[in-house]
C-alpha cells in the first residue's frame, strides 16, 4: 500500500511539472508568433516589393511606346523592375544627374537634340568616365575612330572623349545624322548602341522600319527600354519609392578657365600654382591623360581650375 501511495504521488508531481512545461512552451510559442507578426507588419508598412505601374503615356523623345504589343510590355516591365529595385545604383544615378545634367542639357538644346537623350548618356556610362572592353570611352562611350572622325583629339597625351562638353557635341552630331538617316529618334538611339550599319542591316534583313518591330541582339534589344525606365525613374523618383533630399545630391564645384598654349612639363607643379594638387586637376580635366602636356603644335587648350576654398590640400 505504501508503494502504491508513493507511485501515485510521483505521477502527480510529473503531471504538474509537465503541465507547467507545456504552459511555458505554449507561452513562448505565442510570444514568438506575436513577434513575427509585429515584424511582418513593420516590414509591410515600411517597405513593399510590388509590381510596377507603367505610365500609359511612356515615350522616348515624344515617340510613344506601342503598349498594344504584349511582348513590348514585358520588355518595358523588365527594365522598370531591374532599375527600380536596384536601389543603390538608381540613387547614384540621381545624385550624378544633378551634377552633370546642367552641363549636358544646354548642349542638347543648342543642337536640336531632344532632352531625353541625356538619359542615353546615363545608360551608356552611368555618368562616369569609364572605358568599355571594346575601347569606347567617356560619358558618351565614343570609340577612338569615331572621336577622331568627329574632330576630337584622341591620343595617349590628350583624349577629348573624356571632355564632357566636347564629347556631348560629338554625340549630338552623330544623333542628328542618325535621325536624318532613319527618320525616328528611337532608331537614332538604337544606332548609337549598334552603329548605323548594324541597324540598317537588321532593318533590311527583317523588312521593317521601326525600332519596336525589330528583332535585335540582347544589348541593343534592351537599350531603348532601359533608357525609358531610367528616364521615368529619374524624372519621378518619389513615385518609385526614392526619398532623396536636395542636400544629398552631388553638385559641381565652381571653376574658372586657364588658357594653355605651350607644353606643360609637370602638371603637379602646374596645379600647385592654383593651390590644388594633381589629383584635383585631373578630376576637373579628365581629358588630360598624362602628367604632362606635349603640345608641340602650340594648340590652345582650356584647363578648368576650381575656385579657391573648395578643396583643402596638404602642403
Amino acid at each position: 500500500m505504501k508503494f502504491l501511495k508513493n507511485t501515485l504521488m510521483l505521477l502527480g508531481v510529473l503531471f504538474v511539472v509537465s503541465t507547467l512545461i507545456f504552459a511555458v512552451q505554449n507561452s513562448a510559442d505565442e510570444n514568438q508568433l506575436l513577434d513575427e507578426q509585429v515584424a511582418t507588419s513593420e516590414i509591410a508598412t515600411g517597405y513593399k516589393i510590388t509590381a510596377i505601374d507603367i505610365p500609359e503615356d511612356l515615350n522616348f523623345a515624344g515617340e510613344i511606346v506601342p503598349f498594344d504589343d504584349p511582348e513590348i510590355m514585358e520588355r518595358v516591365d523588365r527594365e522598370f523592375l531591374v532599375n527600380t529595385y536596384w536601389q543603390s545604383n538608381a540613387l547614384l544615378l540621381m545624385k550624378r544627374a544633378n551634377k552633370y545634367f546642367p552641363i549636358i542639357e544646354p548642349i542638347l538644346a543648342k543642337n536640336g537634340i531632344p532632352d531625353d537623350f541625356k538619359y542615353l548618356a546615363v545608360a551608356e556610362s552611368g555618368l562616369e568616365n569609364v572605358r568599355s572592353p571594346a575601347g569606347a570611352s567617356g560619358f558618351w562611350q565614343i570609340m577612338k575612330t569615331t572621336g577622331r572622325e568627329y574632330g576630337l583629339e584622341v591620343n595617349d597625351n590628350v583624349d577629348e572623349r573624356y571632355h564632357i562638353e566636347k564629347a556631348t557635341e560629338v554625340a549630338c552630331d552623330y544623333l542628328k545624322k542618325s535621325k536624318a538617316k532613319f527618320g525616328t529618334w528611337t532608331l537614332a538611339a538604337a544606332s548609337y548602341n549598334a552603329g548605323s550599319y548594324g541597324i540598317q542591316k537588321y532593318m533590311d534583313a527583317q523588312d521593317v522600319n521601326a525600332y519596336y518591330d525589330l528583332l535585335l541582339g540582347q544589348e541593343t534589344g534592351r537599350y531603348v527600354f532601359r533608357i525609358l525606365a531610367i528616364k521615368e525613374i529619374l524624372s519621378h523618383p518619389h513615385k518609385y519609392g526614392f526619398d532623396i533630399a536636395k542636400e544629398d545630391m552631388y553638385t559641381q564645384v565652381p571653376t574658372f578657365n586657364v588658357e594653355v598654349d605651350v607644353p606643360v612639363t609637370n602638371f603637379a607643379d602646374f596645379a600647385k600654382q592654383y593651390e590644388i594638387n594633381y589629383k584635383i586637376l585631373k578630376r576637373h580635366n579628365p581629358w588630360l591623360r598624362e602628367p604632362h602636356l606635349n603640345n608641340n603644335s602650340r594648340k590652345k587648350y582650356i584647363v578648368e581650375i576650381p575656385n579657391k576654398g573648395y578643396y583643402k590640400t596638404s602642403k
